[in-house]
């Protein structure tokens, strides 16, 4: 997979406090990457070192393949007595196409609130137009910071099948930030737990059985976080759940329990 953003020992001290420390880790295209961590672990200054907007005390951050990055808030803040539509909204993005507005919309599913006021949309709707607002300069990065930020949990699901359909269309590589992984964790490739420095990282079932996650969010909150793993069907139950006969190993669905 091509590389497009590569932290290379990333540390941040501030006030003689350690907020980052050596934190190395590379975001490829086509891969959707969640970073976890507790409240306070650094998962937004590493955020802010990503788009610029904080300078490593020590390392570098390495942009590969003119990497150009979407990034998606965690929320929107516009003054409600404030009269702003969502196209107009979108509209004040720096350079942006406006002939891609009505494009963006249709592509995140609300190209019917183009003419909304921002202050009246719902949570889901929010997201949505943040998630097209981002979409907006055609990134081969996405940055998402806690995407389904005030969404339902049936909307949860949908913007992370989005999310996911958006990566496969694109081939962008996505970077998102989250707090729980109840939900996220069927729709990433690899996760990244980090707490000042990277504590474990690799595929969700990898990350939930390392002591280091547990020892962070404990055994039953790693069980809760997600429970999700390949089901071999190689068999027929009768309907009292009995082994009736036995069939050719082979995956048929993902089980969540």
């Amino acid at each position: 997979m091509t590389p497009l953003i590569t932290f290379n020992n990333i540390g941040i001290e501030f006030d003689n406090r350690v907020l980052l420390n050596q934190i190395n880790m590379t975001i490829h295209q086509g891969e959707i990457v969640t970073l976890i961590g507790p409240n306070g672990s650094g998962k937004s200054t590493l955020i802010r070192t990503l788009l610029g907007l904080q300078v490593p005390t020590t390392g570098k951050v390495v942009n590969h393949s003119s990497t150009r990055v979407g990034y998606m808030p965690q929320k929107l803040h516009i003054d409600p007595t404030l009269p702003l539509d969502v196209s107009n909204f979108l509209a004040l993005v720096r350079h942006v196409d406006k002939k891609r507005i009505p494009e963006v919309l249709a592509r995140v599913g609300i190209e019917k609130l183009a003419k909304t006021q921002v202050h009246v949309l719902s949570g889901g709707e929010t997201q949505r137009v943040l998630l097209a607002r981002a979409l907006l300069n055609r990134p081969n990065l996405l940055v998402l910071d806690e995407p389904v930020q005030g969404v339902d949990v049936n909307g949860q699901v949908e913007l992370y099948s989005l999310i996911a359909s958006i990566r496969d269309e694109l081939q962008c590589g996505v970077l998102m930030v989250s707090h729980d992984l109840h939900l996220v964790m069927a729709k990433t490739d690899t996760v990244v737990c980090i707490n000042q420095h990277v504590c474990c990282s690799g595929t969700p079932q990898h990350v939930t059985g390392h002591p280091a996650y547990q020892a962070l969010f404990g055994v039953p909150g790693a069980e809760e976080s997600i429970a999700i793993y390949a089901h071999v069907h190689d068999h027929v139950h009768d309907d009292h759940g009995d082994v009736l006969s036995t069939q050719s190993s082979e995956p048929d669905k993902t089980c969540h329990h």
